[in-house]
């Protein structure tokens, strides 16, 4: 999984936007939208990590082609770290 957060600290603050990749490379339709459907719920679960970046803020997430057979809390893992890392 790859992470990328960009913050304009110049702006006022409000929630940050959150995006999503999840090529072909990683599998069929349905192996997408669960890999998809997984990631958007962690963020959620995340969110609170990311409510203390100054101004305007959007961050996207990459799967990776792992991902789809990685387990929830793998992934709940790997998120984890990723943010800890873009936030520092």
């Amino acid at each position: 999984m790859v992470v990328h957060l960009w913050v304009d600290p110049d702006a006022e603050a409000v929630p940050p936007a959150v995006g999503f990749t999840v090529s072909k490379a990683v599998g069929t339709a349905v192996e997408r939208n669960r890999v998809r459907r997984r990631l958007r719920h962690l963020v959620r679960e995340h969110l609170v990590l990311l409510d203390g970046l100054p101004g305007r803020a959007a961050l996207v997430v990459r799967a990776q082609p792992a991902s789809v057979q990685t387990s929830y809390a793998d992934l709940g893992g790997d998120l984890a770290r990723c943010l800890e890392r873009v936030t520092r």
